[in-house]
């Protein structure tokens, strides 16, 4: 009965302050606290929201989920990217367009602007696609 009634008190609760479109990162100045009841699903702490980007578009007000945001796109598709081959000592590096979009790890395939080859390769960070060897 004791848990029933503290969870329809106010708790300040961070939610967004103003809407955020599909694919925007989201930072500590998109939220206010405002008092809320406690909500009956879980709701993401910080950490698992800031510099996340939002998967759908979020209305302001809103009570952020982990389902609702994801590690940011470091590769997106039509932009430039740097394409990097290591092999031992041997670096070679070639500017390429991204046939895709990205995240940390994942695969994606990139045409190397020198060649007009398509080649597969794993973002490694913003704008960098290593292809296979070491």
């Amino acid at each position: 009965m004791l848990g029933l009634a503290l969870a329809l008190l106010g708790t300040p609760l961070p939610v967004l302050a103003h809407d955020v479109a599909r694919g925007d990162l989201l930072g500590a100045s998109d939220f206010v606290l405002e008092e809320r009841p406690a909500p009956m699903l879980p709701i993401a702490g910080p950490a698992q929201i800031l510099g996340r980007e939002a998967l759908r578009m979020l209305p302001a007000g809103t009570l952020v989920r982990a389902a609702d945001v994801a590690e940011p796109r470091l590769v997106k598709r039509g932009e430039p990217v740097t394409i990097s081959f290591r092999s031992g000592t041997l670096l070679i590096r070639a500017q390429g367009r991204a046939l895709g979009d990205g995240r940390r790890g994942d695969l994606v395939r990139v045409v190397a602007v020198p060649t007009s080859r398509t080649l597969d390769g794993i973002v490694v960070g913003s704008g960098a696609v290593r292809l296979g060897g070491e």
